[in-house]
């Protein structure tokens, strides 16, 4: 199904001092599947891995940069943080209508990732039941796809500014498997509107989303919760703005959390007023522990 392809010149890429992200691919089916890492990391055998994914029409190493801070503590925390590219920068993600050339030539995705877990397994002996992934917006999206189509594989995902796909928009299946989910979402966001509705963005026809409480409530229920979430009010991490956080979550010992960060008045980037890597490296930390 794939072989690794290591490239002959690999790209340097100066990203924090004293290190360098290399690009690096797979062969899949036919496509050649970039990623980026930092190879220089000093991590331990059973280390974390963690897939970054930027958004439609992005691409890995400009989008890096978003992870500095969590970058410079991941030796400490003994994580690989690995950055894919979407195939001609978008993703073959859940969503029906999209017109990117991943969703309509069907780009094995699954396999792209499984093949990647594999590559940092046997390169740096990855702890193959902690991998998790997050991504914004579309890379909100294909980590929805991970969670609903590779449970077994993927322990826990955060999506940002990125709602689930409406029934009719929807065309990956269900594995129906309880999984741990973090939803970032703002409700000032005029791309993947918090109450769902069309997502529109130039160049590409994406469709419908559900709206974020139905986002949340579908990962409730399937993690089998039932009533009102906890609710909190996370701290102002920068008070010059009108942008506050409410964190709403579900956990119970020895089942997967679910949990909504709801950004009020935030827009389709990432949050200001906390940094939502670092927000997501502890809520996957989290499910480590049950």
């Amino acid at each position: 199904m794939f072989r690794h392809f290591i490239s002959a010149l690999f790209f340097l890429f100066p990203f924090i001092s004293n290190a360098q992200l290399v690009l690096d691919s797979l062969s899949i089916e036919g496509h050649y599947r970039v990623f980026a890492y930092n190879p220089n990391k000093s991590i331990k055998p059973g280390a974390s891995l963690m897939f970054a994914m930027h958004g439609s029409g992005g691409e890995p190493l400009g989008f890096a940069r978003s992870a500095a801070k969590l970058e410079a503590m991941s030796e400490a925390e003994n994580l690989m943080i690995v950055y894919p590219a979407g195939y001609k920068r978008y993703w073959n993600e859940c969503r029906k209508a999209s017109t990117a050339l991943a969703n309509t030539a069907n780009l094995n995705e699954e396999a792209f990732f499984s093949a990647m877990i594999e590559y940092f397994k046997k390169k740096y002996q990855i702890n193959p039941s902690h991998v998790f992934a997050t991504g914004l917006s579309g890379g909100g999206h294909m980590a929805y796809k991970l969670a609903l189509t590779m449970p077994g594989k993927i322990k826990a995902v955060s999506a940002v500014v990125a709602n689930l796909p409406t029934q009719e928009n929807m065309d990956c299946a269900y594995a129906g498997v309880p999984i741990a989910v973090m939803i970032t979402n703002g409700t000032a966001d005029e791309t993947n509107p918090y109450n769902g509705g069309e997502v529109k963005t130039p160049g590409v026809t994406l469709g419908m989303v559900r709206s974020t409480d139905q986002s949340f409530e579908y990962w409730a229920r399937l993690d089998g919760y039932t009533g009102a979430p906890e609710k909190s009010v996370m701290p102002d991490g920068d008070t010059s703005n009108n942008v506050t956080v409410e964190r709403y979550s579900y956990h119970q010992k020895g089942k997967p959390e679910v949990t909504l960060l709801k950004v009020i008045n935030g827009k389709h980037e990432f949050p200001k007023d906390f940094d939502v890597y670092e927000e997501s490296w502890k809520f996957f930390k989290r499910q480590m522990e049950r």
